[in-house]
């Protein structure tokens, strides 16, 4: 069977014509439960897999993508609601970690990604990725993470105000990131150390460009589980509970310290959960940590998965 056989001409929630000259891929699309779930298929050899974190898109990955793809197949599929994904409301969607965890098992096993596969990931990304790989841990040989979490927040840590406020606060926070696009738009300011150029900081937020554009950005930030009353805080135990199970595998563990989601706080638990990891930190980077230190990661990136690393 041809395993890249999923594309359509179906047309993007937004326009990405402008934005091709970074992200010249070919867009792939396969229905699962009913939505149109969209992902890039890149290139030959064994499999990479990317997993981006709320608010970006498969777009944040992109020079990675160009790297990796010279002699791996890589993978990068857009969250539903994210990207080039469908915009499912409420009704058809439920938003929670352990759809997300669901879509992209099920991504995994139409694309015959059975083993071998390196898993990288971001923010949301860790969690979700991860949480298959503790399904799974036969198919995965290796992870990337940046700037990301797979376990629950450390006793006596907080939540960041501005996530906090989104997450309990049921009206102004809606009106601003559903209405303004601010959660995404603050995120490509704050979220970054070096400026970003315009066209890529547009390409980074251009995804979600309306009301409804934005359902995701948000119902990500008011599904973190924090306490046993989220809905998704079971989830999130049963990954903290198997995460022992990616021991013993290459891991390299990128980090921006200037990012006041992820801190040292949070890396501080990766090194005591896999103190056998090679961490490298980069003290002028955000949480966009591939953004501000795409060059060395992506360096660093291909020698890791040639072994040279």
């Amino acid at each position: 069977m041809d395993q890249k056989k999923d594309i359509s001409d179906r047309p993007a929630p937004f326009d990405i014509t402008p934005y091709r000259e970074h992200y010249p891929f070919k867009d792939r699309w396969w229905t699962h439960r009913g939505l149109k779930y969209h992902y890039l298929d890149e290139g030959e050899g064994d499999p990479v897999l990317m997993v981006h974190g709320n608010p970006t898109w498969s777009f944040y990955f992109r020079e990675l993508i160009k790297a990796l793809s010279k002699d791996h197949r890589v993978i990068v599929p857009d969250h539903m609601g994210c990207g080039l994904s469908d915009r499912p409301t409420d009704g058809k969607y439920d938003f929670s970690l352990r759809s997300r965890i669901d879509d992209l098992d099920a991504l995994m096993d139409h694309l015959g990604l059975k083993g071998n596969v390196t898993l990288i990931a971001h923010d949301w990304g860790g969690v979700i990725g991860s949480a298959v790989a503790v399904r799974h841990p036969e198919r995965f040989s290796r992870f990337v993470f940046m700037n990301t979490a797979a376990f629950r927040m450390p006793k006596g840590k907080r939540l960041p105000f501005s996530l906090y406020f989104v997450k309990y606060t049921p009206i102004l926070p809606t009106l601003m990131i559903r209405g303004f696009n601010a959660f995404s738009l603050i995120a490509s300011h704050i979220g970054v150390e070096k400026k970003l150029a315009p066209d890529i900081r547009k390409g980074l937020t251009a995804p979600y460009n309306s009301w409804r554009n934005r359902l995701a950005t948000l119902r990500f930030v008011q599904d973190i589980p924090l306490g046993p009353k989220d809905r998704s805080y079971s989830t999130l135990k049963e990954l903290d509970d198997g995460l022992h199970k990616l021991k013993g595998r290459p891991m390299l563990i990128f980090w921006g310290e200037k990012d006041f989601i992820f801190d040292l706080e949070i890396r501080a638990v990766w090194k005591e959960r896999f103190p056998e990891a090679r961490f490298v930190n980069f003290p002028d980077a955000g949480h966009y940590v591939l953004e501000d230190a795409r060059e060395s990661i992506v360096k660093l990136t291909t020698k890791f998965l040639h072994g040279s690393e």
